[in-house]
């Protein structure tokens, strides 16, 4: 008990500061290519469905990472794993910038995928480590994730306009240099509790959604809010690309901009939960993005109700978020990275469905059946919550 009350006391704020930014910068590291796409294909005189590969292969190593690397967080010392992750991430990127060949590019893709799940061991770790404000330091961290996600594109867009794509891998390289040397430096070392095999860890990981109702509550509740924000941006390019708004790409990049105001508040609704308002803050999550959605229904085609209806959307899904992560870090305080692995691909899982789903739904019906399957994935998410309530009744 001694032990853990000092590691709460060992995490100041700028330690969780600086697992924001680190998050931040490792899982920006998967979004980087999809603003330079084109140029991937006119670089290597490849067609631009090949280079469309290289987004797609670093979302399956970011997959194959969640599973087989994240788990290790509870059997390693997670501040060794978190360090050796970010020094392979580093040399990748640098392999990045020299490629000769797309099929090369295609590799380290993976390569890059897998190694950023870094910061799914950060997560676990940060709220391990603060059980008193676990809420609000959970927030602050994905406040980080969350900007990470939507300022690369906006950041791997301009710099590759600037100076050339190769130019957006030398900079992150850099950046995951920094924040390596100064984890390596201000992290706290975190004991370790698991002490079987790889297989047995593997194996203990499924066994947590067979264990824990709430997880399979919470993640089910993650893949349907993550399907609904990975379909609205997915599917947003093409409708302010075409009328009446016809917008180039660097004006769709400002509206990530408007979704990062919104993430600020991500912080405010983790430090709700910490005060037991976790299911109250699910249903106000539910009920802002229900909002988001019927604005983007019926004024759709007007930019102030459209900032206004992406503004609300990214306040509602981090609420959401933050508070599902929460709940899920008061669970088996030795199985934080095991709980953490099952709802993040769960989660991402559903983020895939919802952007293929979303896809589909604009080709058949434009954005008018958009709107509406977003607002059947809202549907879903008030069915669970009001399901699970009346179970707990």
């Amino acid at each position: 008990m001694d032990q853990l009350k000092s590691q709460q006391k060992s995490l100041s704020r700028f330690q969780v500061m600086l697992m924001a930014v680190a998050a931040g910068i490792s899982v920006a590291n998967i979004y980087y290519n999809q603003p330079i796409l084109k140029d991937l294909a006119t670089t290597f005189g490849c067609t631009e469905a090949q280079a469309g590969l290289t987004s797609m292969l670093a979302q399956i190593g970011y997959g194959l990472g969640l599973f087989f690397i994240t788990p290790l967080g509870d059997k390693l010392n997670k501040k060794s794993l978190i360090v050796t992750l970010l020094v392979l991430l580093f040399l990748s990127l640098l392999l990045m910038i020299i490629s000769s060949s797309i099929v090369q590019v295609w590799v380290l893709s993976v390569l890059i995928g897998i190694l950023s799940v870094a910061v799914q061991v950060i997560l676990p770790m940060a709220a391990g480590l603060d059980s008193v404000n676990r809420g609000k330091t959970v927030g602050t961290i994905f406040t980080g994730i969350l900007i990470g996600i939507l300022a690369a594109r906006v950041f791997s867009g301009a710099i590759a306009e600037w100076l050339s794509w190769r130019w957006v891998y030398g900079f992150s390289a850099g950046l995951v240099l920094a924040v390596t040397l100064l984890l390596k430096t201000y992290l706290p070392e975190v004991e370790t509790s698991f002490k079987g095999s790889y297989l047995k860890l593997l194996g203990s990981t499924l066994s947590m959604l067979r264990r824990y109702s709430l997880l399979r509550k919470v993640a089910l509740l993650g893949a349907f809010q993550f399907g609904l924000f990975c379909s609205f941006w997915t599917t947003l390019t093409f409708h302010l690309s075409g009328k009446p708004f016809y917008f180039h790409t660097d004006t769709i990049g400002l509206f990530g901009l408007v979704a990062i105001a919104g993430a600020l508040l991500a912080p405010v609704f983790g430090k709700a939960s910490d005060k037991g308002s976790a299911k109250r803050v699910q249903f106000i999550a539910t009920a802002i993005m229900i909002a988001s959605i019927l604005l983007m229904l019926f004024w759709g085609q007007s930019v102030i109700m459209l900032v206004a209806a992406v503004l609300l959307l990214d306040i509602g899904a981090q609420a959401m978020q933050v508070t599902n992560v929460a709940l899920v870090y008061t669970l088996d305080e030795s199985s934080h990275s095991r709980v953490n692995t099952i709802y993040m691909t769960t989660f991402f899982i559903g983020g895939a469905l919802g952007t293929f789903v979303g896809l589909l739904c604009w080709q058949a019906g434009g954005w008018l059946w958009v709107t509406l399957q977003m607002l059947t994935w809202t549907v879903m998410i008030l069915l669970i919550l009001i399901g699970f309530r009346a179970k707990k009744r």
